[in-house]
């Protein structure tokens, strides 16, 4: 049995080396690059057993994405198919004023057509937990279909459903992205959301744990995490309320720091830890990955350890 499967695009990252613009640039770093494929290989690398769903290209860039997720240990499952496309995203990074910049092509991506049919639905009914975003079912109307349904058939099936807001204004605009996230939701039994997401697309006044208690109260969540960048998380469990500071960490890398967190969490609370424990170690897998290039955490236990345990160095010999 799988611990957590997770389902989402992946998408391959060109990035110009130090603040170059884009269309000036005569080369690029390559990062593979998926909110839920960065959630699953962080798990994976902290001791889950993980897997990633999701509809590729049959060409060269598909296995790119495929090939580098499965050397993090992840069981890839993704269909293959003769239409569409690999999506491509550009970062550009610069000082302020400028500050960075994303540029997304990603349209006609052959994910955008996947539907439950196409998909493995026997590993999500079979597995502890399944994963997905926001992102995913902005996509395209026949994504947020398959989102809906693969979170109905894992509830179903007893599977605990993990759900991040994970809001991307180049992808919708929050008028279309809150009826539709909302949908899904009763199928959901933790949430993830950024105070930011929560203010903006979900419409949520007040303090992060308003907005906690305020969600919890109306979609009836087990847990309600809410990520306040430099300030925390919070997480709603019930009656109770727990708060968990940032680590100390270099702001290198801040590109996939929110999927570490989660995929820190879930790597402690699929495996039975409690929701402190849990807010604990994601925050904490964040940190790492902040010093970190690329998207994906790299990351081990220990490192994660050291963090909580502050023992940290400059140089391990």
């Amino acid at each position: 049995m799988t611990d957590l499967v997770t389902f989402g695009e992946t998408m391959l990252r060109l990035s110009p080396p130090g603040d170059e613009r884009v269309e000036t640039a005569d080369e690029y770093d390559v990062h593979v690059a998926g909110a839920e494929s960065n959630v699953a290989v962080a798990a994976q690398r902290l001791g889950l057993d993980a897997a990633w769903l999701s509809k590729v290209p049959d060409s060269p860039v598909g296995r790119r994405v495929t090939s580098e997720l499965r050397q993090h240990g992840v069981t890839v499952d993704a269909a293959e198919s003769s239409d569409g496309r690999l999506g491509t995203y550009y970062l550009e990074s610069g000082d302020l004023p400028r500050g960075n910049n994303v540029i997304y092509d990603r349209a006609n991506a052959a994910v955008t057509t996947a539907t439950p049919d196409e998909l493995p639905t026997e590993r999500v009914r079979d597995a502890s937990a399944f994963h997905t975003t926001g992102i995913t079912p902005g996509l395209s109307e026949t994504l947020l279909e398959t989102t809906g349904d693969l979170l109905s058939l894992a509830r179903e099936a007893g599977t605990t459903t993990t759900f991040d807001l994970n809001y991307r204004s180049k992808v919708w605009a929050p008028e279309e992205a809150r009826p539709a996230v909302e949908t899904l939701f009763p199928d959901v039994d933790v949430l993830f959301t950024a105070q930011r997401d929560a203010e903006h697309v979900l419409g949520r006044d007040g303090d992060a744990e308003a907005i906690a208690r305020g969600l919890q109260a109306e979609f009836d969540f087990d847990v309600t995490v809410v990520t306040r960048g430099s300030e925390g998380a919070l997480a709603a469990v019930g009656d109770d309320v727990y708060e968990q500071p940032t680590f100390e960490a270099t702001d290198d890398h801040p590109v996939g720091t929110g999927d570490s967190f989660v995929g820190g969490f879930l790597s402690r609370y699929v495996d039975g830890a409690d929701v402190p424990a849990s807010l604990e170690y994601g925050a904490a897998t964040a940190a790492v990955k902040r010093s970190i290039p690329g998207d994906i955490a790299v990351v081990t236990p220990g490192e994660v350890e050291s963090v909580i345990d502050d023992e940290t160095a400059a140089i391990s010999r």
